[in-house]
């Protein structure tokens, strides 16, 4: 489906050619949100600083022991002594 509209996951968007103008400047306003970056008013990419990439990491990471929680949350329990430990 090749629609006009396209839908833009940021507050903030820049063009590409003012990104290649000064990408210092997209990562300072990209601080802790992601930055919409447009070629002819459609969505290229986004721009994420190093600070919002590490929070992404750490949710995916929580995300996946949850989902191995609930996997295994029906398995027989195995009593230990920590006493030989």
């Amino acid at each position: 489906m090749n629609s006009p509209f396209q839908r833009i996951e940021a507050d903030l968007a820049i063009s590409v050619s003012d990104l290649k103008k000064n990408p210092t400047a997209t990562f300072e306003m990209a601080k802790s949100q992601a930055v919409a970056v447009l070629n002819h008013n459609r969505v290229i990419g986004y721009v994420i600083s190093a600070e919002a990439y590490d929070g992404f990491l750490e949710m995916a990471e929580d995300l996946e022991d949850i989902a191995e929680i609930n996997r295994t949350k029906d398995d027989e329990l195995v009593r230990v002594k920590l006493d030989g430990v």
